[in-house]
């Protein structure tokens, strides 16, 4: 019988062992963490690069300055991103509510305490779970977990949770079970996301050969 908690230890040094470190989430700032983490819902990596690349050409990739820029010229810039209309009101309800709580300064917001903040955030219009914890955890550096698709189902298919679990029940495996540690939590999402994109992809995974493997024959 084994430790569901001792395992996702074991899964992390096998995956960190396999891909070494992902460098993973890319921005120059914390504020372009924050609009990746909202721009990348429902859209390809590659896309929202594409979408960010216009608004650094444009100078626009500053609190101050979308929430200045008229939502619908909002979207025409991001609209490599897909959804860009319903991207750029998103991104338009966080500038508001950035201003709002703390005049624009991100620093100041994202020094608040962990939990009072992620309700705060998934109260604004368009953050869900895992946008919230995407920006802080990326952008704030406070220790909480991400859960994707690719969590889900890579912990369902070794058996570690069941396939209707939801969000926080999946985060609070995670909290639970490991030490809080931000530079972990980074990499350990971001090696679960390349190991859902190469090995333990939705339809005939790579099971032979995935890393992942062989921690429940030992």
């Amino acid at each position: 019988m084994y430790d569901k908690k001792a395992i996702l230890q074991d899964l992390y040094d096998r995956l960190y062992k396999a891909f070494g470190p992902r460098h993973w989430w890319p921005g120059d700032s914390p504020f372009e963490v924050v609009v990746g983490a909202i721009l990348t819902q429902n859209t390809a990596w590659r896309n929202v690069k594409k979408a960010i690349g216009n608004l650094k050409a444009g100078n626009l990739l500053a609190p101050d300055v979308l929430y200045d820029l008229p939502v619908q010229d909002l979207a025409t810039v991001i609209r490599p991103a897909g959804y860009y209309n319903v991207k750029a009101r998103r991104l338009k309800h966080f500038i508001e509510f950035l201003f709002r709580e703390s005049g624009g300064d991100l620093d100041r917001l994202l020094a608040r305490d962990l939990g009072a903040l992620r309700n705060e955030l998934l109260a604004v219009n368009g953050i869900g779970p895992e946008t919230a914890d995407s920006i802080l955890l990326y952008a704030g550096d406070k220790p909480t977990f991400v859960v994707d698709t690719y969590t889900k189902r890579i912990l369902f298919r070794h058996g570690l949770m069941p396939e209707e679990a939801s969000y926080d029940e999946v985060r609070d495996y995670f909290l639970d079970s490991l030490v809080p540690d931000v530079a972990m939590f980074n990499e350990y999402h971001a090696l679960l996301v390349h190991l859902g994109h190469t090995f333990c992809v939705k339809r005939n995974p790579k099971c032979e050969k995935c890393p992942a493997m062989g921690w429940n024959d030992e």
